[in-house]
């Protein structure tokens, strides 16, 4: 049962401020979607990372605590302001980032309590997390089960695939670019390597079986968070002993239920 499952997320969160004409903001950051989705199927999880003394650091806490997420791991911090991105809106609907401001993410570290708290985990998801891969070698090497986001980890520091049990990959509307992501991710030390191609679906390998899935149709009002949310998906699939073209038609199915509403899971929407 998903219940019994303990699941911990690591990294970024931040305030996604849709400027006009959308005019809305909601919270997100892919370690801060991917605790919430996984609290919503049942899990207990606890999400580590950052946030500011600020108004908008009170909003991210209250959000993941009316989602039933553990806050133990969660560092109030009064020399840093709570991370936001701006996304501008196209008149097709498409999204584009025009500044992110990392915030209180940037530089964020476990203490050593968090530590312990980790190293219990079942699994460890790590987003956007700037300590150039030392956390997670250390959880791997005390034999936790790590996957991470490698694409929202731009410095090459940060998202080297080295022995993750799973390495998440966005190519883009690129099935070329999608296979050599994977060929590049089991090469680094990866044991599987998924690649998702927004609306050409998604494939995945683990280096004896390969498979690939077409993204499902849905109604489109908001893309933010649909990979954080494919992450979700796949790993609750995987968790539960799901095979890999199981695991991707997971992944896609919470990604197009995410594509129905603004943000990374449903919630209460702030106005700028």
């Amino acid at each position: 049962m998903p219940a019994v499952l303990n699941i911990a997320t690591v990294g970024d969160n931040c305030i996604d401020r849709f400027l006009p004409p959308v005019g809305r903001s909601a919270v997100g950051g892919n370690a801060l979607n991917v605790a919430v989705q996984f609290a919503r199927r049942g899990y207990r999880v606890g999400y580590f990372g950052a946030v500011g003394e600020d108004q908008d650091g009170r909003r991210v806490r209250d959000c993941l605590a009316q989602n039933g997420v553990d806050l133990a791991g969660l560092q109030r911090l009064t020399h840093a302001p709570t991370a936001y991105t701006d996304i501008a809106t196209a008149s097709d609907g498409e999204r584009s980032i025009l500044r992110e401001e990392l915030g209180a993410c940037r530089g964020y570290r476990p203490s050593v309590a968090d530590y312990e708290r980790l190293v219990r985990k079942r699994h460890v998801h790590i987003g956007w997390f700037d300590d150039g891969g030392i956390l997670k070698r250390r959880l791997m090497t005390d034999r936790v089960s790590v996957s991470q986001d490698l694409s929202v980890n731009i410095d090459k520091r940060h998202a080297m695939p080295d022995g993750l049990s799973i390495a998440f990959v966005s190519a883009g509307p690129s099935e070329a670019l999608a296979q050599t992501l994977v060929t590049k991710c089991l090469a680094g030390g990866a044991r599987i390597a998924v690649v998702t191609c927004g609306p050409l679906g998604s494939r995945a390998s683990d280096g004896r079986t390969s498979c690939a899935v077409a993204a499902l149709r849905t109604t489109v009002i908001d893309t933010t968070g649909a990979g954080d949310s494919f992450i979700a998906g796949f790993l609750d699939a995987h968790l539960n002993g799901g095979e890999l073209t199981q695991c991707l038609q997971a992944g896609a199915e919470c990604a197009a239920e995410a594509c129905a509403h603004f943000g990374g899971f449903p919630q209460e929407l702030g106005t700028l």
